[in-house]
């Protein structure tokens, strides 16, 4: 089990899948590190060698926003916004859809579940 970037990638995966298991490391990040470490991307983690895992850290440590520090950024970011009182920042902070999407339907991911609204319902009649 190799660790980089304090996560623990899994070891029976090619590298360049089990990379992505880094938060804030994509498919497309993935195959540029693997090029500038010259690993050969279809390798099995378990398979490499000390050298090439030290590679690979020192590339991600050295060119890569990573885990804890990149969701600090994007946390900083959304509160940033929030605090301007931006429009996105509004959207944000009532958890609607904020890149424009439509809500009168198809907004169940971000919205939750509907919520009835009262007095749709019919009284029972009631004696007088």
């Amino acid at each position: 089990m190799a660790r980089i970037a304090g996560v623990t990638i899994p070891s029976e995966k090619q590298v360049q899948i089990a990379l992505t298991y880094i938060y804030g490391i994509g498919p497309k990040f993935a195959s540029t590190i693997l090029a500038a470490a010259k690993v050969e991307p279809t390798t099995r983690v378990k398979d490499l060698t000390e050298a090439e895992e030290q590679r690979i850290r020192e590339i991600i440590d050295a060119d890569y926003t990573t885990e804890g520090d990149l969701q600090r950024q994007v946390t900083n970011n959304i509160k940033r916004l929030k605090d301007i009182a931006s429009y996105r920042g509004l959207r944000h902070k009532n958890g609607l859809p904020v890149r424009g999407q439509r809500t009168r339907t198809n907004a169940k991911t971000r919205k939750g579940k509907g919520v009835a609204v009262g007095g749709t319902q019919k009284k029972a009649a009631s004696k007088t």
